[in-house]
């Protein structure tokens, strides 16, 4: 059997139920800014993107990226000033598995500092939280999964990488890992997980609860 010997994560939507909050304050920021846009027309168009593709959908829109964005960032820190929300079960598989873990996140630096980084989580991921200014070129390249997985010590094909986003898991097939495309609790995207298979990840799963029982199958070592 294939033995693994890490776990990258993404963050938002797979550590932090977060993604309705980025979208929510991009919506209001767009919004403010004379196109109006719903939470669910952001998810449609922002959720899981790179800084530089979120840019361009802006720019498209015909407003400044950098007003909205800042605009955007103000509104979501606010939020995450009140509360910062984990998604469900996760604790139980980060202290769960005696493997090293690292987050792979295309959010930028200043928002993970934000977010994952002053949450319990951090403890448990020590100095690997990887935002995609890290590396050359953010998911769906695969460097961002190679770079964790090259600082975590093994072998990027010895890694399990899990993302809720097809172009997300794109990053994690090309760096060869085993891929889990995460359906997460407040997910409301149509036919998401089918969405995520065919993007090619190795397993769906929903929930935390699933995700920990796919891991204890595949045999990773249980934390003492």
């Amino acid at each position: 059997m294939r033995q693994f010997k890490a776990i990258l994560f993404d963050c938002d939507g797979v550590l932090l139920d977060s993604e309705p909050l980025g979208c929510a304050a991009i919506a209001q920021a767009m919004t403010a800014a004379g196109v109006a846009m719903t939470t669910a027309e952001a998810m449609a168009l922002f959720c899981g993107n790179s800084s530089a593709a979120s840019l361009a959908v802006i720019e498209r829109a015909g407003l400044d990226p950098q007003t909205v964005t800042a605009h955007a960032d103000r509104l979501l820190f606010a939020m995450f000033d009140q509360h910062i929300p984990l998604i469900a079960g996760i604790e139980r598989v980060l202290w769960g598995f005696d493997v090293p873990m690292a987050v792979c996140s295309n959010s930028l630096i200043r928002r993970l500092d934000r977010s994952i980084a002053r949450t319990p989580l951090a403890h448990r991921f020590g100095p690997h939280i990887y935002s995609a200014e890290h590396v050359a070129a953010a998911k769906p390249a695969p460097d961002l999964a190679i770079f964790a997985a090259d600082q975590l010590g093994v072998a990027s094909h010895e890694a399990i990488f899990v993302d809720d986003n097809p172009h997300g898991l794109r990053c994690g097939i090309e760096a060869g890992c085993l891929t889990v495309g995460f359906v997460g609790p407040s997910e409301q995207r149509p036919d998401h997980a089918l969405k995520l298979a065919e993007a090619g990840a190795d397993h769906i799963v929903h929930g935390m609860d699933a995700f920990h029982a796919l891991l204890s199958r595949l045999s990773l070592p249980v934390a003492a």
